[in-house]
C-alpha cells in the first residue's frame, strides 16, 4: 500500500472514531482528493521532462480498463504515422464514471517503427474502487 493511501486510510479510521460518519467521509474524501492531485502533478512533471517532444495525442489510444491483481490497467496503443522510428511518452488518467480523477500515470512506449503500432500497459499507482475509464491526458512523440 502506498504511503498516500495509507495516510488516507489512517485518517479515515481516526476521523470515524472522533467524529460522525458524515464528517469522517467528507474529510477522507478531501485527503484522497489531495493525494490524487499530487499524483497528477507528479505525472505532469514527468511529462515536462521530455525534451523535443511533439504533441501526439492523435497517435495514441487507451483501451478498456481491467484489473491485474489489485491494480487497474489499460492497454495503450501508439501508432507512428511518421517516416522514422519514434518513442512515445504518454500520461494516462484513470477516471470514475462521474469523470472524477482517480489516478494518473506516465508510461513510455519505445521504438515504434514507421507506419506500425506498439502497445504498453498503463497500471494504476494504487487500488481503484468501482468502474473506471482510462483516457489519454497527454502524449508526446520524440
Amino acid at each position: 500500500m502506498g504511503r498516500t493511501t495509507g495516510i488516507a486510510l489512517a485518517a479515515t479510521a481516526l476521523l470515524s472514531t472522533l467524529t460522525g460518519c458524515d464528517a469522517a467521509t467528507d474529510k477522507a474524501g478531501e485527503i484522497v482528493s489531495s493525494a490524487t492531485a499530487a499524483v497528477a502533478s507528479a505525472a505532469q512533471e514527468k511529462m515536462n521532462e521530455v525534451k523535443d517532444g511533439v504533441n501526439a495525442g492523435g497517435d495514441v489510444s487507451a483501451g478498456p480498463t481491467s484489473t491485474d491483481g489489485d491494480r487497474t490497467v489499460s492497454t495503450i496503443t501508439a501508432t507512428n504515422p511518421k517516416d522514422k522510428t519514434a518513442d512515445y511518452t504518454v500520461m494516462v488518467n484513470f477516471r470514475d464514471s462521474d469523470g472524477n480523477l482517480l489516478d494518473a500515470v506516465v508510461l513510455t512506449i519505445d521504438g515504434v517503427e514507421p507506419g506500425k503500432s506498439k502497445t504498453g500497459t498503463a497500471r494504476s499507482n494504487r487500488t481503484l474502487s468501482g468502474d473506471s475509464k482510462a483516457e489519454i491526458a497527454q502524449a508526446l512523440r520524440h
